[in-house]
């Protein structure tokens, strides 16, 4: 039995990004569905932030590790998956550039646009989980959705430039999790720019069933909202 248990929730793009890479990667792991569990007493022992995913493996100082990138980071590091994560100090530093820049930039204009339409509470402290009315929250929501067109054309301009990925030639971890977070934008049918959609194909192309069967789950998800919206 495979030493790395992977706790998931399926619909997430944010859980999508490590189940995209433990395939592509090849690693042995076992994956669990935690829809539900995660604010049980058994899970918040384990995980007190109750954030999926959720890697737990013996070598771990507390046994668990949460956040998509740093979930990456440490497989990388210790598998030494050099081609999804380069040892050269500068390579590696646009990685973690890139992956901080999104998670930081363009992850939360992209939540505060196209959580009300997946369903998915909003953060604490902002228009979308307080109790302004329909039009104020709608207004915020169209503020966040015209930010994004920002973020994307850095993406395009400084992290992938001239080449098909943020890593280079082949996929990085950075570009996983570029190209997961970028599905949820087909909840709102967000126009996006010939190079991402060029983009998101190269990269299930290059990355073949490891992409595709994980994101038919987000993918399924969203077609199953947008029907109920209909």
């Amino acid at each position: 039995m495979s030493e790395i248990k992977l706790n998931v929730i399926k619909p997430s793009v944010n859980n999508l990004t490590v189940r995209i890479f433990l395939r592509a990667a090849g690693l042995e792991f076992s994956e669990h569905d935690v829809y539900g569990q995660t604010r049980s007493a058994e899970f918040l022992a384990r995980n007190p932030a109750h954030l999926t995913p959720m890697l737990e493996e013996t070598g771990l100082p507390r046994g668990a590790l949460w956040e998509s990138c740093a979930i990456m980071q440490y497989l990388c590091n210790k598998q030494g998956l050099d081609s999804f994560y380069p040892r050269d100090p500068a390579k590696r530093a646009m990685i973690d550039s890139a992956m901080f820049y999104l998670t930081g930039t363009l992850y939360p204009y992209l939540a505060r646009a196209t959580y009300p339409a997946l369903g998915f509470p909003q953060y604490p402290g902002e228009v979308g989980h307080s109790d302004a009315d329909a039009a104020a929250k709608e207004a915020a929501r169209q503020a966040a959705l015209e930010a994004v067109a920002e973020p994307l054309a850095v993406f395009e301009k400084f992290y992938i430039g001239d080449g098909p990925f943020i890593g280079g030639q082949k996929p990085s971890i950075a570009d996983i999790r570029l190209a997961a977070t970028l599905e949820f934008l087909a909840v709102i049918d967000y126009p996006l720019p010939a190079w991402a959609k060029k983009y998101m194909a190269a990269m299930e192309e290059a990355l073949g069933s490891a992409y595709s069967e994980p994101a038919a789950d987000v993918r399924g998800y969203i077609s199953y909202v947008k029907s109920k919206a209909a």
